[in-house]
């Protein structure tokens, strides 16, 4: 299937892996790159310029497609050193940078000097024309249904991507309920050019994280992820656990007075011991609404290959609703 993200980023189906915090390691960017997507590397997760070095080798060691980069733009008193993790993409021969966050304005130019492909997370039609309009080359539009951070205007994608096909000139994918061909066709219908999974791609035999978490993918339903951090606008989805139930009663207890200090131990540094240990109540995790599509661990390339086959056959089925109406119309 070509498209205009195809295309441009040199892949064979429209489906991306996107950055997720100690899971977009080069084993799980180089699994969905092998299986003809695009996978990403988590460039925080890596930390340092060195790191992300090394990181972007380890991924050229495991295949010769295409894969990106996520630089995340977050506010912090310490900022990580994004020049030079901008230097370590370019000498590293990255073609694609996945950016998320804040406007990534000041990041652009040795992007673009270089040749890289930048597509920006927005999860607003109005931030995704910011993003065209500072140079961007495509976005990726994140409903309210997404896991991480979805925002703070609650648009689900069946409203959120077909503004955005009305506004915007550069192409876009869909992000946050994604995960199977009937995603993926939807997609298309609602004027997207591919599609964006983070939750169903954690849910492979690939992922560099604990069994754990996986299997709290899979049991989990629609019903079970949570909405945390909303009084400090920094809303974040994440999937329901001892946890979150401490910091959505301190959330209610504290009401407005509540800082970001207050909620440090329910977020702050919990990554390392849920994903790579399997602690699964050490603290909030980013899960999105997804997680009740999800039933199965399969490798990327099943979960791919699946995917494209189930969206060319309702795209056949579709395409013969139209030819029986034509034909009775004749």
């Amino acid at each position: 299937m070509k498209t205009a993200i195809t295309e441009m980023f040199g892949i064979e189906h429209p489906i991306i892996q996107g950055g997720m915090h100690y899971v977009g390691f080069a084993e799980m960017a180089a699994a969905v790159s092998n299986a003809g997507g695009l996978g990403i590397i988590t460039g925080l997760t890596q930390g340092t310029p060195e790191k992300l070095a090394k990181e972007i080798a380890r991924c050229k060691d495991m295949t010769d497609k295409p894969f990106g980069v996520n630089l995340t733009i977050l506010p912090t008193l310490t900022p990580p050193d994004y020049p030079g993790l901008v230097k370590a993409v370019i000498d590293g021969g990255v073609k694609v940078v996945e950016t998320a966050g804040r406007n990534p304005v000041e990041l652009l130019p040795p992007l673009k000097d270089a040749g890289i492909k930048v597509i920006h997370k927005c999860t607003s039609v109005r931030h995704s024309l910011k993003a065209q309009d500072i140079g961007c080359d495509a976005v990726s539009v994140d409903g309210f249904e997404c896991g991480g951070h979805p925002g703070e205007d609650d648009i689900p994608n069946f409203i959120l991507l077909p503004r955005a096909a009305d506004e915007l000139d550069i192409p876009f994918v869909s992000s946050g309920g994604m995960a199977d061909g009937r995603s993926l066709v939807a997609s298309l219908a609602m004027g997207a050019q591919g599609m964006n999974m983070g939750t169903r791609f954690i849910a492979t035999k690939e992922a560099p994280v604990h069994q754990n978490v996986k299997d709290a993918i899979v049991a989990a339903s629609e019903l079970d992820t949570r909405l945390v951090m909303r009084p400090l606008r920094n809303t974040e989805r994440v999937l329901a656990n001892a946890a979150v139930d401490r910091l959505l009663e301190k959330e209610k207890e504290l009401g407005d007075a509540i800082t970001i200090q207050d909620v440090l131990p329910e977020v702050a540094g919990v990554y390392p011991s849920i994903m790579m240990e399997g602690d699964m109540d050490k603290g909030a995790w980013s899960c999105g609404m997804v997680a009740g599509l999800i039933k199965d661990v399969p490798t990327c390339k099943e979960l791919i290959d699946g995917i494209m086959e189930e969206a060319e056959a309702i795209l056949a089925r579709m395409n013969g609703m139209v030819a029986v109406r034509e034909a009775a119309a004749a």
